[in-house]
């Protein structure tokens, strides 16, 4: 396959590494240093500092060049791959869309994980909004950038109602020590994968406080719980929420240290504040702009997400974290399986 990757941030960058291991791949990126690097030195400094990539892996700094990389082969030996941040799916979208009629496009996936800020609209959504149809779908799942890169096992979910869509992503990126699944429901893969970094940031509180392995595990079950409420509200399929996509993606995220949204937790518990920490940390977590958006789509849509709520004022309304943690511990004794 041909395959440009759009956006040379850690993730990006990993899987346009690894799926150039059995593929010719381009990796667009605004900085044309670290496409130099990826290039001369195959590692990019930026993001995967000392990680040495796939030799094949080929960084481009023009856009248009990166695009035009696809289409001198069939078309079911061509992919787009949106690797960008989710802020700037929709800028990306609008300037493939300036390049190429919608009929001349390569199947498209998209990497990122929460909501727009501002519209409040999921990936597949924006992606809708933007050409007018539905189109593409998501690769998501549990997956930390850095394991990838260095070829650590790993499995997604190919996420899009488009058969030909999956199977793309399957062929993409089902080698080596990558396996990747398919499921249909759009809308359940691509909530479990924004609201598990909420749910990350407050399980990093609760390490941070030194509340202990019961709480993480209450925190993550009970955030899990909120996950399919929300889930259920959007017409999810709940199958969705016990895969990789869902439960998967919750118990890396909350657990493993390499997470960005659970550093943000840790350090909130530390005192810091959010500016010094976001300062800090560097690149996106995407828990810190997802919170005010879930928590608002909740109060819309009439769902009991309390762990979102209270997130969302320890992040934004002042709210101390020990407080936050009493709020959640105050709340009334309910069966489990209540909404």
């Amino acid at each position: 396959m041909k395959i440009t990757v759009f956006g040379a941030g850690a993730w990006g960058t990993a899987v346009a590494a690894h799926m150039a291991c059995s593929h010719e791949v381009v990796l667009w990126g605004r900085d044309a240093q670290v496409m130099d690097a990826i290039n001369t030195h195959h590692q990019n400094p930026r993001y995967l500092a000392g990680i040495p990539l796939a030799e094949g892996l080929k960084g481009e700094p023009d856009f248009a060049k990166a695009a035009a990389h696809v289409f001198d082969v069939a078309q079911d030996d061509r992919l787009w791959v949106l690797g960008t941040p989710m802020a700037a799916l929709r800028s990306t979208l609008e300037q493939l869309l300036s390049l190429y009629p919608l009929e001349e496009w390569p199947p498209l996936i998209w990497l990122c994980k929460g909501f727009e800020v501002g519209t409040g609209l999921m990936p597949h959504q924006v992606v809708e909004h933007v050409l007018g149809t539905e189109f593409g779908g998501a690769l998501t799942g549990p997956s930390f950038a850095a394991e990838v890169a260095k070829r650590l096992p790993c499995a997604l979910t190919a996420a899009s109602h488009d058969p030909a869509t999956r199977q793309a992503m399957i062929k993409a990126a089902h080698h080596g020590s990558m396996r990747v699944y398919e499921v249909e429901d759009v809308v359940g893969a691509e909530v479990g994968g924004a609201v598990k970094n909420i749910m990350a940031v407050a399980t990093g509180i609760c390490d941070g406080l030194q509340l202990g392995l019961n709480a993480r595990a209450a925190l993550i079950t009970r955030g899990m719980a909120e996950i399919r409420r929300l889930a259920a509200a959007l017409n999810a399929d709940s199958e969705t929420l016990n895969g990789l996509s869902g439960m998967g993606d919750l118990i890396l995220t909350c657990t493993g240290d390499l997470s960005r949204n659970r550093k943000v937790g840790l350090m909130l518990a530390q005192g810091l504040s959010l500016d010094d920490i976001l300062k800090n940390l560097g690149q996106v977590a995407e828990g810190v702009k997802c919170a005010p958006v879930v928590h608002q789509l909740a109060l819309t849509l009439g769902v009991d997400m309390p762990i979102t709520a209270t997130m969302n004022a320890v992040l934004f309304e002042g709210l101390p974290v020990q407080e936050g943690v009493g709020r959640l511990l105050a709340r009334e004794a309910k069966a489990e399986s209540a909404d």
